[in-house]
């Protein structure tokens, strides 16, 4: 595969997962008590949120670069 059409199709994947599901989610975990043999943890939910605008973007540049790359590997020649 070319490197244009590779690079296209995970940004049309990313894009369109940003679309989807608008952010990211992580966890951590956090001591709350720690006293000898007796240790408490929290869990505490992040999220990042990515903009639809963001995942638009990529997926037409994606678009764009899986179009390029196809144009590219199609021309008759030798170089």
């Amino acid at each position: 595969m070319k490197p244009l059409f590779s690079i296209g199709i995970i940004l049309i994947v990313l894009g369109a997962a940003a679309l989807i599901y608008g952010g990211v989610t992580y966890y951590t975990k956090k001591d709350v008590v720690d006293f000898g043999g007796v240790k408490i943890q929290t869990e505490q939910r992040k999220q990042i949120p990515l903009s639809p605008v963001f995942g638009g973007v990529a997926v037409l540049v994606g678009v764009g670069l899986v179009v390029a790359g196809r144009r590219g590997s199609s021309r008759g020649g030798t170089n």
